[in-house]
């Protein structure tokens, strides 16, 4: 049986747009009190200006790990607790093969998709232990279970790091009442794809999985009753690009 979320208090990063922009709509709408989290604080405001329940915005970026401290400070300031994080804050780089991988873009995608997830997680869960309860989403990636050419070594890294990392918090605080969960969409239909080397049609784009998909799915989970630990979900585009050779 699937529980309700109202007036739960869910931080969620890279807020402004794509997935985590979906998934504080779809949050906002089932009545939790969402902070929204992202480096573009305008579009923040225009997604908080949208939501029907109590939000609060607070600008962060997470490859900085004093101000992930400074913005959980904040929201135990106004909140006292922390019941869900929805930690999609990610990038890629243009050129992530091998011959064109910078070291300052390895850097870039390591230190938001992988060093950001664990300042957050880091962040959260001394409190939500000592709440004995807390749920923690994880964006992953289809490049997270698959090593993927078309994501790029650095990517590709980051992301098998981050699923590791997530079953992780789940093998050292199950008994604390703690889950994790990494979700690892093949292509979905955000910003992120502007980085493509090669540029995706406005048609693959729209067979592709949409962002309110993954807000929809991120939903699913925040309802699943305390007991129930979805470790990891998989999900990708029926018209697979990498399964037809596209």
């Amino acid at each position: 049986m699937l529980t309700d979320i109202v007036d739960k208090v869910v931080w969620v990063t890279g807020a402004s747009s794509g997935i985590g922009a979906a998934a504080a709509i779809a949050l906002s709408q089932a009545g939790a009190k969402v902070i929204l989290s992202g480096r573009r604080e305008e579009k923040l405001h225009a997604i908080a200006d949208n939501l029907k329940h109590e939000t609060l915005v607070a600008p962060l970026d997470v490859s900085i790990a004093e101000a992930v401290t400074q913005v959980v400070d904040q929201i135990m300031t106004q909140y006292g607790r922390i019941d869900i994080l929805v930690h999609s804050a990610g990038l890629n780089v243009t050129d992530r093969a091998w011959p064109k991988l910078s070291t300052a873009d390895w850097q870039k995608v390591i230190n938001v998709d992988l060093n950001g997830a664990f300042y957050c997680c880091h962040s959260v869960l001394p409190m939500m232990q000592n709440q004995q309860d807390g749920l923690i989403i994880n964006i992953s990636s289809w490049a997270g279970r698959y090593v993927s050419r078309v994501s790029g070594g650095a990517y590709s890294a980051a992301k098998h790091a981050l699923n590791a990392m997530t079953e992780s918090i789940n093998q050292e605080y199950c008994a604390d009442g703690i889950r994790a969960c990494a979700i690892c969409p093949g292509e979905v239909a955000t910003e992120i794809l502007d980085a493509r080397p090669v540029p995706v049609s406005t048609e693959d784009r729209s067979r592709m999985v949409q962002a309110e998909d993954l807000g929809d799915l991120i939903l699913h989970v925040c309802r699943t009753p305390a007991h129930v630990c979805l470790n990891e979900i998989t999900i990708s585009p029926t018209w697979n690009r990498g399964y037809i050779g596209r």
